[in-house]
């Protein structure tokens, strides 16, 4: 079925149920307008308008009956009349639960969160439930379907995808999944991935999280196999005062997709584009309550970013305050020290907050020596740059329950070009 048939059957769908069942939405537009003004004297300006509309059912755990989703977004660009409206869909399904809740069908678009990054297909789900209403169960499923674009409605051609996972529950944080994914293209295997998480609270004072990716086949038969994705993070609490953090964090970026089509095409794939970017990161962090309301932090960490370069170091401490001197104002301050290989520099970091009712609250924030992220055709770009500063208001306005108003205006400087934007925005949630 085409992705507008589905979101118009969806909506027909949440229309004739919304009396009926229990249900919750939020639609948000935001509108974006930029000034950028470079070294030789040359401007550009760019404008962009974002509207999210989430609606979905919310059924207890036992229960059974029709249930459905939609998540999709639109963006337009009123100043650029070259560039083509976007269009993204996250879900877009709808099912069925039967059984108490033990058995539940979905068909459409759907984010399988189980499975991370991986999780995007459409197609059709099964999932088994052993008690859904149980402290402790555990859940069977299995799906199958076309891969979702990342940038736009639609599918990517000729890839299939499919998996399973078992999950293991026990009350509302501890958590084992263990799934497999199976991508082809056009008959090889793009990425064959075996995918485990955990979350393990250990009393009330320990918490571990751990997220892997495991490639069981290399990329188009001839990439390399082994771990590919591994994260973890330990989170301890000895007394109320006193909280540790210490975070690994390695991983491959390899573009299986292009070394897959490369090979389908008779083009010859480079050791170098099989190796892939290595990055990884292993560091700790400790925040200490040193009075009411007043906490300070330290961290230290070792980055690499590339699998040629040598690890660095990086040294962060900041302090967080509230209510100041019972002024009303919140205070954050921080520093991120990296000793990179192409030069060290300290990305700071300032902000002064406060309430004007209860309702209203406003920010004045600094940032120094920033990474951004520019979105383009087909992807997006990550540029860092040292020597850049950021001036920002924001405000946000919670009138009601129901509706948020958002703004934010910003000005961005570095050495070759100062940027100014405008953002605003309205939440509206039913």
């Amino acid at each position: 079925m085409h992705l507008k048939a589905i979101v118009l059957t969806l909506l027909t769908v949440a229309c004739l149920n919304v009396s009926a069942q229990a249900t919750s939405g939020r639609l948000s537009i935001f509108g974006s307008s930029q000034n950028l003004k470079f070294g030789d004297g040359s401007t550009r300006d760019f404008s962009e308008v974002n509207a999210l509309f989430v609606f979905r059912t919310r059924l207890a755990e036992d229960a059974d009956g029709f249930e459905y989703a939609l998540d999709v977004r639109e963006t337009q660009y009123p100043s650029a009349e070259s560039r083509s409206n976007r269009t993204r869909l996250y879900d877009a399904w709808a099912g069925g639960r039967m059984a108490g809740g033990r058995f539940r069908v979905r068909a459409g678009q759907m984010w399988l969160h189980d499975f991370g990054a991986l999780g995007s297909v459409g197609g059709l789900t099964a999932e088994y439930r052993t008690n859904p209403a149980a402290a402790r169960r555990v859940r069977f499923g299995v799906f199958g379907g076309a891969e979702p674009k990342s940038f736009e409605a639609g599918y990517v051609p000729h890839i299939r995808k499919g998996g399973a996972w078992i999950a293991f529950e026990s009350g509302p944080l501890r958590r084992h999944v263990l799934g497999y994914v199976l991508t082809r293209n056009s008959g090889l295997t793009e990425r064959s991935v075996l995918t485990t998480s955990n979350f393990v609270p250990v009393g009330k004072k320990l918490f571990l999280y751990q997220l892997a990716e495991y490639d069981l086949e290399g990329a188009g038969g001839i990439g390399e196999k082994g771990l590919h994705y591994f994260f973890a993070n330990a989170r301890y609490t000895p007394v109320g005062a006193v909280d540790l953090l210490a975070t690994v964090h390695r991983g491959r970026s390899i573009d299986a997709r292009t070394i897959t089509e490369d090979i389908l095409n008779g083009r010859p794939v480079d050791q170098k584009t099989l190796d892939g970017f290595l990055f990884e990161s292993a560091g700790a962090r400790v925040t200490v309550e040193v009075l009411k309301n007043v906490r300070v932090h330290a961290g230290y960490a070792r980055d690499r970013h590339n699998r040629e370069d040598r690890s660095f170091r990086r040294i962060s401490a900041g302090v967080w305050a509230a209510n100041v001197a019972r002024s009303g104002f919140d205070l954050t301050l921080s520093d991120n020290r990296s000793e990179r290989p192409d030069g060290s520099h300290d990305a700071w970091y300032a902000s002064l907050g406060r309430g004007l009712g209860q309702k209203l609250y406003l920010t004045a924030d600094y940032a120094t020596s920033l990474t951004v992220i520019r979105v383009v055709d087909g992807g997006a770009v990550i540029e860092r740059r040292p020597k850049s500063k950021r001036y920002g208001l924001n405000g946000v306005w919670n009138m009601s329950p129901a509706f948020s108003w958002i703004g934010t205006i910003e000005r961005l400087e570095d050495d070759s070009s100062t940027d100014e934007r405008l953002l605003f925005g309205v939440i509206y949630r039913f």
